[in-house]
């Protein structure tokens, strides 16, 4: 590290209605700059996915007085996983801490820990969320969900990782040869591979607002991961057809023997078998399509070559 010049820090916020939670999260970041890490120069950069309150005008505003204060608006909601992406992808930082989200759920008390391992010379430096102050259930998906990515990835995913990182401008500059219209940051990142450690944290709750990422969004997460980094839903549709057909064989051949010993006696009974077959199978057939489905899903999105984001509006870039 050079002593003439402050390395500089980017920290990315992506916001959607956040209005009360705006001002607090610009003031925690810029406190732990400010006490703990006066020898850095940082920039804050807000993402803003068209929000429909005043998140964009405290923005604006806060972005008035502190030019450290970066802010891009899209054009529209494109979701927090590309939007976030596109403020990682502008960052000019040394190292780049991805993401604190608005709400503050992930800690910026966080962070001089993750310079701190940085400076020892880890290119990744994760957050791992020890506990999660939330309901039982949606706790135990998330680890299991965590547990099935490690598992059938052929790469090493944390668990109980999320965006919550400091990561190295080498990682950014292989981050920006992905070509992806729908990232699954947190999976790109791993994939970059290079030195990493985990710190452990409390994921807090929520103290103002309410989350605008519902369960459907969750899902809309959880199924790209997948489908980005994994074909095992692919081979388990293979497996299980395979099976089937097996199965239905030999369940053939038992009721030609039994047909042959017991001429047309089991005509009638069959019919239960024959209609609980067909329901069954039309469903085997339709849950796998649907798997095929998303595959084909995310490829034809990605072949079209969208825009990852649309920019209304920036404010402090160069």
């Amino acid at each position: 590290m050079t002593n003439d010049k402050k390395q500089l820090i980017s920290v990315v916020t992506p916001c959607y209605n956040e209005e009360v939670n705006i001002s607090d999260c610009y003031l925690a970041v810029k406190k732990v700059f400010d006490e703990q890490l006066p020898d850095y120069d940082y920039e804050h950069i807000f993402c803003d996915n068209a929000s429909v309150d005043n998140s964009l005008k405290l923005m604006k505003e806060i972005a008035a007085k502190d030019k450290r204060v970066k802010v891009i608006a899209n054009s529209r909601n494109f979701g927090a996983s590309r939007s976030s992406f596109n403020g990682l992808l502008r960052s000019k930082g040394d190292a780049v801490v991805f993401t604190i989200a608005a709400d503050l759920q992930d800690p910026p008390s966080m962070i001089p820990e993750f310079v701190k391992k940085w400076k020892e010379g880890y290119e990744v430096v994760y957050g791992i969320r020890t506990k999660r102050q939330e309901n039982f259930v949606m706790t135990s998906v998330r680890k299991l969900y965590y547990r099935l990515m490690r598992r059938f990835v052929d790469f090493d995913i944390p668990a109980d990782v999320g965006d919550f990182q400091l990561i190295d401008k080498v990682i950014v500059k292989a981050l920006r040869q992905f070509d992806d219209y729908c990232p699954y940051v947190r999976g790109l990142i791993a994939q970059c591979g290079f030195r990493t450690i985990g710190i452990k944290y409390l994921h807090l709750a929520r103290k103002k607002g309410h989350t605008t990422g519902g369960i459907s969004a969750l899902v809309d997460l959880g199924l790209n991961g997948i489908i980005s980094f994994t074909n095992f839903p692919l081979r388990v549709a293979m497996m299980v057809g395979l099976t089937i057909s097996v199965a239905s064989i030999m369940y053939a051949f038992i009721e030609l023997i039994l047909g042959l010993i017991y001429f047309r006696r089991f005509a009638a009974p069959g019919m239960a078998t024959l209609i609980v077959a067909i329901f069954f199978f039309s469903g085997i057939q339709l849950f796998f399509l649907g798997i095929l489905g998303e595959y084909i899903g995310a490829i034809h999105s990605q072949v079209r070559k969208r825009p990852l984001v649309i920019e209304k509006e920036v404010l402090n870039f160069d």
